[in-house]
């Protein structure tokens, strides 16, 4: 029993000694935990900031009580746009929907909302990838009309109108008049290009691609620490070899097999899953290789700061899944905090997975990857610099 309790002991004593991987292990559950809590937990839990756009071709006095509604729905982030402009900025996926309020709607929604035939078309273009949105947008689209409408044709609040609608559904229901939606909706789908089509495989491919690369790249700095343990790097600095050209070599040989990698996974997305190339070729493969070498010095940067294999692991797999999720590989963007969607900006997954979309289902072209491919470069860079400054040499 002493035996067993020593060795009981020194296991303890072993994983407790290295702070760095009880932080992670600790920390790591903790933060993820409070990230999914605060987007689906509390006592507000409607999303905001939703941005889309509107086009009133109409300019009436109820076209514009309708823009106005929108507009102060906490829900939505409304911007103006000419038709052309709205339609490019849902393809780019820079709005989640684009809204087109057409000539004659005010003249035609109220006798509409009674009954007459002859409804206004309103058009809603909405991003595919965001299937939460469209119900979302539909809904506060046909609440917003709805009251203005009312209270256009019946000379009251909204509050007051519905209050009436009420008491006559209550008091005289036989011989109200029935009531239908005020408008019908044409609702396109985006896509830069007539012949692409939104693949829900696309956008996985690349989230899930983007993770694994990661945890991949990370693996390899792991290794790096183990060789580092046996002395393997002292051997080789005993070389004509500079610091940087020891390093640089790991980063480049690491972007290689990530680029390696990402190609297969993606040759079995385009044979099997239907998925294609509807923007630029060159865009997609200037994205995949600057996702390499992100991938590389990002591993690299982890190995730097994380010291030893095992503190390492923990400190990766925190980095890894955080980075993800703020780059909308898991859940849509458009259900974060404000503040969290632009601090998403600064996440470089986020770009990689938007370039990545871009290039495939989105059908953008070759100017459509410079962004997030200098992005990722920036980032490359500079988790680069501060690998090779920061690494020791020795454990």
């Amino acid at each position: 029993m002493t035996a067993f309790l020593a060795l009981l002991r020194k296991d303890l004593v072993l994983y407790f000694s290295n702070r760095r991987s009880v932080i992670m292990s600790i920390a790591a559950p903790i933060l993820i935990a409070a990230f999914f809590g605060s987007l689906f937990g509390g006592a507000d839990t409607k999303p905001a900031n939703i941005p889309i756009a509107i086009i009133d071709l109409d300019h009436s006095e109820l076209s514009a009580k309708v823009v106005a509604a929108l507009r102060a729905d906490s829900a939505l982030k409304v911007s103006d746009a000419s038709e052309a402009d709205a339609v490019a900025l849902v393809n780019a996926g820079s709005v989640r929907a684009a809204i087109t309020l057409p000539a004659g709607f005010g003249a035609k929604a109220g006798a509409a909302l009674l009954g007459a035939p002859d409804k206004p078309l309103v058009v809603l273009n909405y991003d595919p990838s965001q299937a939460m949105v469209l119900p979302l947008v539909r809904g506060l689209l046909a609440e917003h009309v709805l009251a203005s409408v009312a209270q256009s044709v019946f000379g009251a609040s909204s509050g007051a109108s519905s209050g009436a609608s009420s008491n006559a559904a209550s008091g005289a229901a036989s011989t109200r008049p029935a009531f239908s939606l005020p408008f019908v909706t044409s609702e396109v789908e985006a896509g830069a290009k007539p012949e692409a089509h939104y693949n829900s495989y696309a956008h996985s491919f690349a989230g899930m691609g983007v993770q694994f690369i990661l945890l991949m790249g990370v693996d390899m700095a792991v290794g790096l620490l183990t060789m580092r343990r046996l002395g393997l790097w002292k051997r080789l600095r005993a070389a004509p070899l500079s610091r940087t050209k020891l390093l640089g070599s790991r980063i480049a040989s690491t972007a290689l097999i990530a680029l390696i990698v990402f190609a297969v996974i993606y040759a079995v997305a385009f044979a099997v899953f239907k998925v294609r190339v509807d923007g630029s070729v060159i865009g997609f493969i200037a994205v995949l290789i600057a996702f390499a070498l992100l991938t590389a010095s990002f591993g690299l940067l982890v190995a730097a700061l994380g010291k030893t294999p095992e503190a390492t692991r923990g400190l990766a797999i925190l980095a890894t899944l955080l980075l993800v999720m703020l780059g909308g590989a898991w859940v849509p963007s458009f259900i974060f905090p404000a503040w969290l969607q632009t601090a998403s900006l600064f996440v470089p997954t986020r770009w990689a997975i938007d370039g990545l979309d871009a290039m495939t289902w989105r059908g953008l072209g070759l100017g459509a990857a410079v962004l997030p491919v200098a992005a990722m470069l920036g980032f490359t860079a500079l988790f680069g610099a501060l690998a090779i400054w920061r690494f020791e040499w020795e454990e």
